[in-house]
């Protein structure tokens, strides 16, 4: 068993000119956890993000959207795991991923930030410390790195858009595994129903 998940971090951007885009995939994924447990995200100012807090098999589990703009995630979730004493092992950050299919859900404990500013902001806010989960939820790759960020930072295809609904709720479904530390059981799960859609008219 590894450590149980207790605050839940989803990266995005603040603002209605930036909802719904590729870049705010984590950020969606903590809304819908808010509202499937009952739980309103609010604003704090002294965790600079947007907060809530559920019960999940008896187990106490913060959420957190940072409003900070995602380069800057660390700066939030940094002050929420030294307030309520958690620990980073127990931290779940929630993004977008470029290198997985639109619709694709994948999990992964510690490693590197792979290029994403969210992840390298919130590992140099914990000192370095990189061991903590992730939840990946494809949105495919534009094909050119120098179309990277106006492609996440816009809003996808309603069929894109589908698949990114699908695997935000495969990311639910396993949401109770971790938050009882069962990360093998979560990961095998998520990786065997995961899949990336096929292709189509929409």
């Amino acid at each position: 068993m590894s450590a149980a998940v207790r605050l839940i971090v989803g990266l995005g951007n603040p603002g209605a000119e930036y909802a719904q885009t590729r870049h705010n995939a984590g950020a969606e994924f903590v809304a819908a956890v808010a509202d499937r447990y009952g739980s309103p995200l609010r604003s704090e100012k002294k965790f600079q993000g947007a907060t809530g807090r559920i019960s999940l098999g008896g187990a106490d589990v913060r959420l957190l959207v940072p409003e900070t703009y995602y380069n800057g995630a660390g700066a939030a979730v940094q002050p929420m795991l030294q307030f309520y004493r958690i620990e980073t092992s127990a931290l779940l950050v929630v993004h977008d991923e470029l290198d997985l299919d639109i619709g694709v859900a994948r999990l992964k404990r510690g490693g590197g930030h792979g290029g994403n500013n969210g992840l390298r902001d919130i590992i140099r806010a914990l000192g370095g410390d990189a061991e903590f989960g992730r939840l990946r939820l494809g949105v495919g790759h534009p094909g050119h790195k120098d179309r990277v960020t106006g492609f996440l930072l816009s809003r996808a295809p309603q069929a894109e858009r589908r698949a990114l609904e699908d695997a935000i709720d495969e990311g639910l479904r396993v949401l109770p595994d971790l938050v009882e530390g069962q990360w093998e059981r979560a990961t095998t799960a998520l990786h065997t129903r995961s899949r990336a859609p096929q292709k189509g008219v929409d």
